[in-house]
Parts: C-alpha cells; structure tokens; sequence
C-alpha cells in the first residue's frame, strides 16, 4: 500500500473479498487505505493476493484502485 498515493476514497474496501483492508486516518489526519491491525501478521494468508479466485473477481482491489496505490508481491 502505498500511502503517499491513496486518496482514502475507500473503493478497495469494498472491493476486497475477503474484508483485509480498511480507511483510517494517518498521522496527519487524512484518510487512507490499510491493512486491518488483526490481519498485519497474517496478511499472506488473509489476502489471496492474485490467486486465481481474487484475480478472476472483477472489480478487485488493485483494479479500483484509480492512483494505484496498491500492488501486490505474492
């Protein structure tokens, strides 16, 4: 996730099927998308990343991400 991209606009949130990532505000106050605080260990298994089942499912949370703000490495 990178912040300095997100907009905090929330379209990932609802994208993701498996409920990972959630709006907070950072140290300036201003929305942004993260990973849940009970997933930050786990996220590995709790995000299907470009598993065949997430990439399939249309829209995921790369492809709403309009200032692609997210990339996944597995």
């Amino acid at each position: 996730m990178d912040t300095d991209l997100c907009d905090g606009c929330g379209l990932c949130v609802a994208a993701c099927p498996r409920g990972v990532l959630a709006v907070e505000p950072d140290d300036y106050d201003e929305p942004k998308a993260v990973v849940r605080v009970e997933l930050r260990k786990t996220l590995s298994e709790a995000c299907l990343g470009f598993h065949r089942k997430c990439g399939a499912r249309t829209p995921n949370c790369q492809g709403v991400c309009r200032p692609g703000a997210i990339r996944h490495s597995w």
